[in-house]
């Protein structure tokens, strides 16, 4: 059971901002922002998994990495065991990051070609100082037997290995520091589906296992219903609703979380064919020149004049479950 009291969270997040800036002319001059990620706040609890899912281009990964400071917050305030990290110095910053780490989306991508898999999974244990030598080389052989992988295959090179495989070595090196807090970037994406599962599986395994935290990114719906504890829906840089994720399943109060539930393609023939699906019309706004007022106005089937004039507040609706519309209730 997650406890769900501000000062027992792991990570709090206060109205974060993170903003891109527009570069045109001859002179490089800025003309605008790329709003990525305009003022959130949500918490995640230790043990827990909070999912965050959305259409590409809504901030999810932006969110992520913020929180971990590869981008720098325009504004808001990140929390990590109650010490705000975007007061940290560069040095403060390093020693926080023992303690969160990241799963890439791309095991091709993300894992260094010219590496051994063992020296790209021993690297954050050199950079840290925190082993040596045969030293070193155990705890390499510990953590690919960790995740799955014969300790056999440390000196092999990253293109021998199938992409669950190359997951699995990036699931590796994300636990070589022993992390508290893992940003799950999108992790099974790039998989095949009969792989998906496997590492799905060894997530939750871990989890249980090591006692991590996880923020899980993700498109697909239905996996992030079976790892997730609560959901946290983005749209246009703004979580629009946030609850737990059977609640959210059973009862949408959102007009875009609905149209995402909508999409679901039942494996049911005769239930498929009767209920009701919800389609968007025109794509998302750009996210350098939002929309006034509700960011979905835009392609709300229910909007109304108070929509496109007031932006609607995260509020309560019922037991821990939060949505920013004006009609939702």
């Amino acid at each position: 059971m997650v406890a769900e009291n501000e000062n027992q969270a792991l990570i709090r997040v206060e109205g974060l901002k993170v903003y891109f800036p527009i570069i045109r002319g001859l002179f490089q001059r800025k003309v605008g922002d790329v709003k990525a990620v305009d003022g959130i706040s949500f918490s995640i609890y230790p043990g827990e998994t909070l999912g965050f899912v959305g259409e590409s281009g809504c901030g999810k990964t932006t969110t992520g990495r913020a929180i971990l400071r590869v981008y720098k917050p325009a504004g808001g305030s990140i929390f990590f065991h109650d010490q705000n990290l975007v007061d940290l110095n560069r040095e403060q910053l390093r020693q926080t990051r023992r303690k969160m780490q990241i799963i890439f989306q791309d095991p091709y991508a993300s894992l260094n070609q010219r590496m051994t898999v063992g020296e790209i999974v021993a690297e954050p244990l050199e950079i840290f100082g925190l082993a040596n030598g045969s030293a070193r080389r155990e705890k390499v052989k510990e953590l690919f037997d960790l995740v799955g992988l014969s300790p056999s295959f440390l000196d092999r090179y990253p293109h021998e290995f199938s992409g669950g495989q190359r997951q699995r070595v990036g699931i590796a090196r994300a636990l070589a520091l022993d992390p508290e807090f893992i940003v799950c970037d999108e992790p099974i994406a790039a998989l095949d589906v009969s792989i998906q599962a496997q590492v799905i599986n060894l997530l939750e395994k871990l989890q249980a296992t090591l006692g991590l935290t996880y923020l899980f990114i993700a498109h697909d719906l239905s996996m992030v219903k079976h790892i997730s504890n609560r959901v946290a829906v983005m749209y246009l840089g703004k979580i629009v609703e946030l609850t737990g994720r059977t609640n959210l399943y059973k009862n949408p109060l959102h007009p875009y979380t609905q149209a995402l539930l909508s999409a679901i393609p039942i494996p049911d023939p005769a239930i498929e064919a009767t209920r009701n699906r919800i389609f968007l019309e025109g794509d998302i706004p750009s996210p350098a020149n939002p929309p006034s007022g509700c960011r979905f106005s835009t392609r709300c089937p229910i909007v109304q004049a108070v929509c496109r004039e007031t932006e609607p507040n995260m509020r309560q609706v019922g037991e821990s479950h939060e949505v920013a519309c004006h009609f939702a209730s």
